[in-house]
């Protein structure tokens, strides 16, 4: 399914995959891939799971690639959604080599490939994309047996980005779109200071924020679209959507659900 807001269009496509549209036809995607979910592998856990069905999807229409970190690089996946001139955003920590599964190079990637910091802003072409610090918390409920954190400051960021949306008035002037998928995080410091008008936060748990975090950090951002992600992928991210969506609703904040 295809969610339209203010002239962009956004679909989950499973795990912490998400593709936007740009009302100008640009076309951006975030952690796409991994676990079957673009190849038509990916089963649920449970046939309660609300996620996307898993489809052979390949469109090659991306402009660009945002990858948060190593648990969501997918060179496979990369490949079926690159365009033939896109560009790879991909966070400066990720490193293929220490990834324990088939990650495939970063130089085998068919497309430039940009590295970003933990908080940069970059252009290309009309979009910006900004990187957003993202962690666990030490100490905090998403850590391991040994008390480590399971994505520890440094290992990963989240993206804000901006589009252009919708026609404005009548001087032909476009609306910009703010979307904000904070990665593999917990909910921190800052992320409610952001301008988002698009919001897709991960409501698993285990691992990020849990629905009920991320309710809270949406009625404290304060969003104009709630649109979750990365739930339901498997056992340890399976939650109540329809629960997090009548809490956020229930806040005063828009939301919708993108689920097969």
């Amino acid at each position: 399914m295809t969610i339209r807001h203010d002239g962009v269009s956004a679909e989950w496509l499973g795990y912490a995959g998400l593709r936007l549209e740009a009302g100008d036809g640009t076309v951006v995607y975030l952690d796409p891939g991994r676990y079957g979910t673009l190849t038509g592998e990916w089963r649920p856990d449970s046939p309660s799971a609300t996620h996307p069905e898993s489809r052979d999807y390949r469109p090659e229409d991306g402009d660009l690639i945002l990858v948060t970190h190593d648990h969501h690089y997918d060179s496979e996946a990369i490949r079926r959604v690159a365009g033939e001139d896109a560009t790879a955003v991909v966070y400066e920590a990720v490193y293929p080599p220490n990834i324990d599964r088939e990650g495939g190079s970063l130089d085998e990637l068919p497309c430039e490939v940009v590295r970003v910091g933990e908080a940069d802003d970059r252009l290309f072409g009309d979009v910006v994309v900004r990187s957003v610090p993202a962690y666990n918390e030490p100490n905090g409920p998403h850590t391991g047996p040994d008390g480590e954190p399971f994505h520890p400051e440094g290992f990963g960021v989240g993206y804000h980005v901006t589009l252009p949306g919708r026609a404005g008035g009548g001087d032909g002037a476009v609306d910009d779109v703010t979307v904000f998928w904070p990665g593999d995080t917990d909910a921190l410091a800052g992320h409610a200071e952001l301008d988002v008008s698009l919001f897709c936060p991960p409501i698993g748990g285990s691992f990020t924020m849990d629905r009920r975090e991320a309710a809270d950090l949406a009625e404290a951002m304060d969003p104009d679209l709630v649109l979750p992600v990365h739930y339901d992928t498997f056992e340890a991210l399976e939650t109540d959507s329809g629960a997090f969506a009548a809490d956020v609703a229930g806040r005063g904040v828009p939301v919708v659900l993108d689920e097969d």
